[in-house]
């Protein structure tokens, strides 16, 4: 399956500029699969050493961490010559050894002709909870993210679907109602299975939701075994029920995150380390409220006013228990919830393509789901689940802000009017 961190990583290979880089991401989303695919495909041979299968590596950087001692070490482990330039080091799982990370500084500083890529599910936890030295100014950083709509759609071979879906963006004209309407479908198709690849990879082979949703189960499992084994004892149990939560408040009808919503009388100096290990380790996110809108939008947020979005769609379907039919044919009965799993969405299709997301208040109660900087402004977007767009709090901010134009995100087909680019939910991979 293409994956679009392989641009990226051709993109590092070539540069002369290259340090060490470090790949971070939650777990499941695909990091060694790409890493081990781009080593195939762009190197003559791969130098694999993972931390958590094989512990006793780690007593290798115990002794020495210079590249002259550990290269003919690790060429002797992996079996193969490490050559300059042709060979791929993969460090996984580098979380687990500090002095590894360490490693990347001397690499960098004293070796720069290895190629040499760290992979780490939980590396925001381990460098900001333990002693870890971090190899600051020494390193390339990449955060990898579930798989995008885009990417979902290209898994299902609709290639020309996703060229279509791009030109009309750019254009503003409406796609044929017959391809909208296909496409409208594979979004909420998208809902359902998320872009974890390995799940991903089982919808498009079998379009088996019961398989797909025992494979996000699993990942979930994972998830919660995470929260035991990286986490403060006393923490841990203060992170499964703000985990847990979040997707509770999802529902509300004002999504902001409330902690006397985890249990009651929770307050913030109870449960903000818990929000931080879950924001570190990639499962979710936070987007805060800005109290002005100007440049730099970070210097105007709110610092207790935040909404929190989960990473993934289908853990988050997995998570609530959605049934795959609910959500493919959005009964009503799940109307409370239909705003927050498109606020979501649109969320973690922003952050793949680098954004920080804000979002607005006025002072009467008007409210703009998220502020993002693109080319240059600051533009608003509006969120509607259905195709019913009349917003009132967008023609509030545009009248108080007078922004270059506004993006409404709905079910609606593509156009472009008063100032307002109205863009269907399955697009959003293309602001």
């Amino acid at each position: 399956m293409y994956r679009k961190i392989m641009f990226f990583l051709k993109e590092w290979k070539e540069s002369e500029h290259r340090k060490p880089l470090i790949l971070q991401g939650a777990r499941q989303v695909g990091k060694t699969y790409s890493l081990l695919e781009f080593g195939r495909t762009n190197y003559e041979n791969v130098a694999y050493f993972n931390f958590e299968t094989n512990p006793k590596l780690s007593e290798t950087f115990a002794e020495n961490v210079s590249p002259d001692y550990l290269i003919p070490i690790l060429s002797h482990i992996a079996g193969q010559t490490i050559v300059k330039e042709k060979t791929l080091i993969i460090f996984d799982e580098v979380q687990l050894c500090e002095r590894a990370l360490t490693s990347l500084k001397y690499f960098c500083e004293d070796a720069p002709d290895y190629h040499i890529i760290a992979a780490g599910s939980l590396l925001g936890v381990a460098v900001n909870r333990t002693r870890f030295s971090f190899p600051v100014g020494k390193v390339d950083m990449k955060t990898l993210y579930p798989m995008d709509m885009e990417e979902f759609l290209l898994a299902l071979g609709e290639n020309a679907l996703a060229e279509q879906i791009k030109s009309c963006f750019q254009t503003d004209t409406p796609m044929p109602s017959a391809l909208h309407d296909a496409a409208m479908q594979l979004y909420r198709q998208y809902l359902v299975v998320g872009g974890m690849p390995e799940c991903v990879l089982q919808f498009a082979q079998t379009k088996d939701y019961i398989l797909v949703r025992h494979t996000q189960d699993t990942i979930l499992a994972g998830y919660l075994n995470d929260m035991s084994k990286y986490n403060n004892g006393n923490e841990i149990k203060k992170t499964r029920l703000a985990y847990d939560n979040i997707t509770v408040q999802l529902s509300k009808k004002n999504t902001r995150f409330q902690y006397k919503l985890i249990k009651k009388g929770g307050r913030a100096s109870e449960f903000e380390n818990a929000i931080e290990w879950l924001c570190l380790s990639g499962i979710v996110s936070q987007v805060f409220k800005v109290e002005q809108v100007k440049k730099p939008l970070e210097n105007y947020r709110a610092i207790d006013a935040f909404k929190i979005y989960v990473s993934d769609l289908g853990l988050l379907a997995a998570k609530k228990n959605l049934d795959a039919n609910d959500i493919l044919y959005m009964v009503e009965e799940m109307n409370d919830f239909k705003g927050g799993l498109a606020e979501n969405y649109v969320n973690v299709q922003l952050s793949i393509n680098g954004y920080q997301t804000y979002y607005w208040e006025s002072e009467r109660g008007a409210e703009i789901d998220f502020i993002i900087q693109r080319e240059g402004r600051l533009i608003p977007i509006e969120v509607k689940s259905a195709d019913n767009t009349k917003a009132k709090s967008l023609k509030v901010y545009m009248d108080a802000y007078k922004p270059a134009y506004a993006i409404k995100l709905s079910a609606r087909n593509f156009g472009f009017d008063d100032g307002k680019k109205t863009v269907p939910l399955y697009a959003a991979f293309c602001i």
